[in-house]
């Protein structure tokens, strides 16, 4: 039987939308605007990008937080941007392949109105409990959900954010039942009030709290280790087996951005990803960084798009 999640529980998609001229006059200003608070993972990675590009493009940069439904309401406005180079969305897997698939009218489409332009990396994410909760593993925590059905609940920023289909996954293939309860930017801080038994997110977003005792780690979503976790063991390792699933992010401008232009913001943006210093904020994370020209990562949404579609359908999850 499909699960049917109503609209008024969506929340807002980790996403954002960044102004840039690729070969405008000095001065220009490019804009960045992320559809939640501050602190998601995608905001801190924009935010990042956006202090790094502003050396690059030699053009000030506005980072401006604009919650909206679950993302769609940003994507939709980007998408309906004059295709000029002033204006990009900085999204994950969420908005550009899970989204299309969950929402039965999102309001854009990820394939047709909007270009892809860079990659930002791609990553595992983190299984973490609150102080509060008994569970010290994950086998600890499949037990608890299993004695206890539907008493458990999770948090994710949205519906159809990275964490929200990773754990959605996990409680298909364990077979439990625990309540998703969406909180904008404050799953964390639920996690950690004991508002919720846990979430799922970005290393860069909960290693910090996990070093200070504030949330314990349970696994790791991808196939490996984190280098900045390595005690912490990976679902497989944990004992779910053939569990794998990780976030991406990338840079998107409107239909009709003219080529040259999305290939020199491509260009300007794997500039800033080529570092040195940022391969080494990327690998503390856990991801590996855009290296992927204009094509390449269109080719990449487009197979991104069709497996979420293969996965959401599995998982019988659909927003009315």
């Amino acid at each position: 039987m499909k699960t049917r999640i109503p609209w008024l529980l969506t929340t807002v998609l980790v996403v954002a939308s960044l102004g840039a001229q690729a070969q405008s006059e000095s001065g220009k200003l490019l804009r960045l605007v992320v559809s939640t608070g501050t602190g998601t993972a995608v905001d801190v990675r924009a935010r990042w990008l956006a202090d790094k590009l502003t050396g690059v493009v030699q053009q000030t940069i506005v980072v401006e937080n604009r919650p909206g439904a679950a993302g769609n309401l940003s994507a939709a406005a980007v998408a309906r941007a004059p295709a000029d180079g002033n204006t990009l969305l900085v999204a994950h897997q969420g908005l550009l392949a899970v989204n299309p698939h969950l929402f039965a009218r999102p309001g854009f489409d990820a394939l047709v109105d909007l270009v892809p332009v860079a990659r930002l990396g791609v990553g595992p994410l983190v299984l973490v409990a609150g102080p509060q909760t008994s569970v010290r593993s994950l086998p600890e925590l499949v037990q608890l959900a299993k004695a206890k059905p539907g008493a458990l609940s999770y948090a994710s920023p949205v519906i159809g954010s990275p964490p929200f289909v990773a754990a959605e996954l996990m409680k298909s293939m364990a077979g439990i039942d625990v309540l998703h309860v969406p909180f904008l930017n404050a799953a964390i801080t639920q996690t950690i009030g004991g508002q919720v038994a846990f979430t799922l997110d970005n290393a860069a977003v909960v290693v910090p709290h996990i070093q200070s005792g504030r949330l314990r780690a349970l696994a790791v979503t991808g196939r490996e280790r984190l280098a900045s976790l390595p005690d912490v063991p990976t679902f497989a390792e944990a004992g779910l087996p053939g569990y794998e699933y990780y976030s991406w992010m990338g840079v998107v401008a409107p239909i009709g951005t003219p080529t040259h232009v999305v290939q020199h913001l491509n260009h300007q943006i794997s500039a800033v990803l080529a570092t040195e210093e940022a391969r080494a904020w990327f690998a503390v994370q856990g991801v590996e960084p855009g290296d992927q020209s204009a094509d390449a990562f269109a080719a990449f949404v487009r197979d991104e798009y069709a497996t979420a579609g293969r996965l959401i359908r599995r998982l019988g999850l659909r927003v009315e």
